[in-house]
C-alpha cells in the first residue's frame, strides 16, 4: 500500500514537471515568434520609409497613400531614426521629457545604442548611399511578456515548495500515527502485568508483609498506572482543567527526589500561594520528569538541579536549571527536533515530546532560556494563568 502511494506521488511530481516544462517551452517559442514578427513589421516599415523618401508624392499619389498607411500603422514599436546627412536623431512611439536640444540629442543617441543590443538596426539606402539607420526596441507587449517566464519560474518554485511541505507534513503525519499507535499498544501491553501486580499486592497484604514494603510497591504500581494513562493519551486531545501548577510541581518533585541518586542535589523555589493554569496533570508531570531526567543525563548523574515557578501578571513561568555540560547556542532550537540527541544512546524524543505537550496541548511556550558549555542549562516554560 505504501509503495503504491509513493509511486502515485512520484507520478504526479513527474507529470507536474512535464506540464511546467511544456508551458515554459511554449512561452519561450511564443516570445521568439513575437520578436520575429516585430522584426518583420519593422522591415516593412523601413521599406515604406525608404519608398516614402524616394517617391514623388504628387506624381504617384496611389503609392504614396499606401506608403503613408504603412508608416502610420506602426504605433507601438519604439524607434530612433538616425539621418546621416543631417546627423540628427528622430523618435517615434516614445514619450520624451522637455529638455534642451543638446541633452535631447544625447538621450536619443543612448536610446539608439540600447536598441541596437535588442535588435539589429535596419539601414535605409538609396543608390548605394546610406541615408538613415533605424534603431528599434521591444513593443510594450513584448516587454511585459519577457517577464512572464520569471513569474512562471517563481510560481514553479512556490509550487514545489508547497509540494515539499505537503510531503513533509504527510510524512510527519504518518510518523505521528505510527508513534501514537506504538504508544497505545505499549499502554495496552503494560496493562496486563500491571493488573497482575495489583493482585499480588493484595496477596502480600494478606501475608502480613512489612507494610512499608507494600506502601512503596503501591507507589510504583500507581506510577505504572500513570505511565500507562500517559501513553494511552498520545494521539488524542487531552482534557485540561484549572489546576494549581505549584501543587502539581511539588507532587512530581517529591516523587522524583525520592527515587533519584543522592549525588543529585535538588532545590525547589515555589510561590506560597496557588497559581492556577489550564493543565493536564498527568502530561505536565511527564513534562517535568522528562526535563529532570534530561538534566540528570547532562550532569552525568552528579550535580545540582534547581526548579522554580514565578507568577507574572499573565503567565506562570516554570524554570529548571542544571549544572551539566550545556548546549551550544546553534542547537537551542534543534534540541526540540525529533531524533536530535547529543547522547551516544538515546532516541532524541524526550524534549520533542515536552514541546508537543506544552505548545500543542497546553498552548504554552518552551525554550532554552540560557546555556553555557561546561556550566549548565536553564529551560523556561510559560503557561497562561487563569483566574
Amino acid at each position: 500500500m505504501q509503495n503504491k502511494k509513493a509511486l502515485l506521488r512520484w507520478f504526479f511530481v513527474f507529470l507536474s514537471i512535464f506540464i511546467i516544462s511544456l508551458i515554459l517551452w511554449n512561452t519561450y517559442a511564443f516570445f521568439n515568434q513575437l520578436k520575429d514578427n516585430e522584426r518583420s513589421k519593422m522591415q516593412v516599415w523601413a521599406a515604406a520609409q525608404n519608398e516614402f523618401s524616394q517617391t514623388d508624392l504628387e506624381s504617384d499619389e496611389d503609392i504614396s497613400n499606401i506608403v503613408l498607411q504603412v508608416l502610420q500603422s506602426n504605433v507601438s514599436t519604439p524607434m530612433v531614426v538616425y539621418s546621416h546627412k543631417e546627423d540628427s536623431y528622430d523618435v517615434r512611439n516614445i514619450e520624451e521629457k522637455e529638455i534642451d536640444s543638446v541633452k535631447l540629442r544625447e538621450s536619443r543617441k543612448q536610446l539608439a545604442e540600447q536598441f541596437s543590443t535588442e535588435y539589429k538596426p535596419i539601414p535605409i539606402r538609396y543608390n548605394d548611399e546610406l541615408l538613415q539607420t533605424i534603431y528599434y526596441g521591444n513593443s510594450p507587449i513584448i516587454n511585459k511578456l519577457k517577464y512572464y517566464p520569471i513569474a512562471l519560474i517563481l510560481i514553479i518554485f512556490l509550487f514545489f515548495t508547497a509540494l515539499y511541505f505537503f510531503f513533509q507534513t504527510s510524512k510527519s503525519s504518518e510518523q505521528n500515527k505510527l508513534w501514537a499507535g506504538m504508544a497505545k499498544e505499549t499502554a495496552h501491553q503494560i496493562g496486563t502485568p500491571l493488573s497482575s501486580l495489583v493482585g499480588w499486592t493484595e496477596i502480600l497484604k494478606q501475608e502480613h508483609v512489612n507494610p512499608s514494603y507494600i506502601e512503596e510497591i503501591e507507589k510504583d504500581v500507581d506510577r505504572l498506572k500513570t505511565i500507562t494513562e500517559r501513553f494511552s493519551k498520545i494521539g488524542s486531545v487531552p482534557t485540561l482543567s484549572k489546576s494549581d501548577i505549584v501543587a502539581e510541581t511539588r507532587k512530581t518533585f517529591d516523587y522524583l527526589k525520592s527515587r533519584t541518586s543522592k549525588l543529585i542535589e535538588f532545590e525547589l523555589h515555589l510561590p506560597v500561594h496557588p497559581v492556577y493554569v489550564d493543565l493536564n496533570s498527568q502530561l505536565y508531570s511527564w513534562t517535568v520528569e522528562n526535563l529532570v531526567k534530561n538534566a540528570i543525563d547532562a550532569m552525568k548523574g552528579k550535580g545540582k538541579i534547581t526548579i522554580s515557578i514565578e507568577a507574572t501578571s499573565k503567565n506562570a513561568r516554570f524554570l529548571i536549571s542544571d549544572t551539566g555540560r550545556g548546549i551550544q547556542k546553534r542547537n537551542f532550537k534543534k534540541v526540540f527536533t525529533p531524533g536530535f540527541t547529543t547522547k551516544t544512546r538515546g532516541w532524541g524524543l524526550g524534549l520533542s515530546l515536552v514541546r508537543r505537550i506544552i505548545e500543542e496541548y497546553h498552548k504554552g511556550k518552551i525554550r532554552v532560556m540560557k546555556s553555557s558549555i561546561g556550566e549548565g542549562t536553564t529551560m523556561e516554560i510559560l503557561l497562561r494563568i487563569v483566574r
